[in-house]
């Protein structure tokens, strides 16, 4: 149960991350029933990773999660528009972080934020280096980073290996 779980999550992001880098959006009707499935997969499966009969706490816990990963993501979009009067995070991907904290809990979703936030800043400053080389770019024009696009690539990251990279990091503070 837990391959086809994965499998369907993958499905998500895998079709997330193509239509986010196409088209810079993120549609609802991927992210809401991927949030719905998130939380039942972790009402059938619990906090303890056994499946059993629903379990509603995980489920409440789940909503939780994802409500609270969705709200990170909105305060970043509110300080950066207080900061340069522009939005620059849209909001498919609070929802879309929403799904992604629904189905991987909060150590996971912080990882997958922080591995996404990196990927993507590290293609951004790639795309502004290839412009001041070939000069042939407006200097004003703002550059578009699908984050939607890095967010889903570092969820299946840590699908397979989460795990082992939070293991590995937190080894560093026992």
């Amino acid at each position: 149960m837990r391959g086809v779980a994965s499998a369907v999550f993958c499905w998500l992001l895998l079709g997330l991350a193509a239509t986010d880098a196409e088209t810079m959006l993120l549609p609802d009707a991927l992210t809401f029933p991927g949030l719905a499935l998130g939380v039942v997969y972790s009402a059938l499966v619990g906090a303890d990773g056994s499946f059993a009969p629903l379990q509603w706490k995980a489920a409440a816990e789940s909503l939780l999660w994802a409500a609270c990963a969705a709200v990170v993501i909105l305060l970043i979009r509110g300080l950066y528009w207080l900061v340069r009067r522009r939005e620059g995070i849209g909001l498919g991907d609070a929802k879309l972080l929403a799904m992604i904290a629904a189905w991987m809990g909060p150590m996971q979703t912080g990882l997958i934020l922080f591995l996404g936030m990196i990927a993507a800043a590290v293609y951004g400053l790639t795309l502004l280096a290839r412009r001041r080389i070939s000069h042939a770019a407006n200097s004003g024009a703002a550059t578009r980073v699908p984050l939607g696009a890095f967010l889903c690539a570092a969820g299946i990251v840590a699908i397979f290996e989460g795990e082992s990279i939070l293991n590995w990091y937190l080894g560093f503070f026992r």
